[in-house]
């Protein structure tokens, strides 16, 4: 079985103690690509997950400001991420977006700098990683602003939501991609969306070491539970977890990747 983790924080520190065990770990558990999320500790740093796929071949790195960190940003930062998207292992902007559960940064702030990481993406030519946190809303007028006609498309990352929100971001052209939350037993409505995203704009994730999946939960995550995700996905949907997976897998490629080779 082939599988993408499309987002994970494998520079966390609560990795510092066996990164490269769980990449061994992943690796054993059928995981070909993960795609390291560069937020780190926010500016001026932006290159957590850069030096990790500068260092691993399998990896892949985004490059963003989180909303936790849009008080962080300046012009200087800005322009270091523009600049950052031209790097040959970067293949999306992200994760980027609204959180309004903990209002680590102003909602104007955070609301500013979506718009203008928005603005970098259609300037280079990057999907998009999308994190949204009770600011459905206004993510998604954001989006609608300053992100329509836009033809390199994005992921919702940790999809959250239920069938009606999945159809209107699919109508958007978003990729879904559900983690370990799907597997909550609380989780109805995120597991009525799993089953009405179509096979080819689903993506799988960890968000490690976030919201390890059943059995793990309440554990650190790591990249190879994501096949315990990937199961659950597969019996909510009818399908065997061979094919959602590659299916996934190919998602991933042709999202991030293909249009990233094709560019250079």
């Amino acid at each position: 079985m082939t599988l993408v983790d499309s987002h994970c924080h494998l520079d966390d520190k609560q990795f510092d103690g066996d990164r490269e065990a769980a990449i061994e770990r992943a690796f054993a558990a059928g995981i070909e690509t993960l795609l390291a999320v560069g937020s780190g500790d926010g500016p001026p740093d932006l290159e957590a997950g850069i030096r990790l796929a500068e260092r691993y071949e399998a990896f892949y790195a985004t490059a963003g400001i989180h909303p936790h960190d849009a008080r962080k940003a300046d012009a200087a930062s800005l322009r270091r991420l523009a600049e950052l998207c031209s790097h040959p292992k970067v293949v999306a902007l992200g994760e980027i977006g609204l959180d309004y559960h903990y209002d680590l940064s102003p909602r104007g702030t955070q609301r500013a700098i979506f718009t203008e990481q928005l603005r970098i993406a259609r300037d280079t030519a990057l999907p998009i990683v999308i994190h949204t946190r009770e600011a459905w809303e206004d993510t998604l007028r954001v989006l609608e602003e300053n992100w329509t006609g836009a033809a390199q498309g994005g992921i919702m990352h940790c999809f959250s939501e239920g069938p009606d929100e999945a159809r209107r971001v699919l109508e958007m052209g978003f990729y879904v991609s559900f983690a370990g939350v799907v597997t909550f037993r609380k989780s109805a409505a995120i597991q009525q969306a799993a089953r009405i995203v179509p096979l080819d704009r689903i993506l799988i994730e960890t968000d490690a070491p976030y919201l390890a999946p059943v059995p793990h939960r309440g554990k650190r995550n790591e990249p190879a539970f994501i096949q315990c995700t990937a199961r659950k996905l597969a019996e909510l949907r009818g399908e065997p977890v061979e094919v959602l997976a590659e299916a996934a897998a190919a998602n991933f490629r042709r999202l991030c990747l293909q249009r990233k080779r094709g560019s250079e």
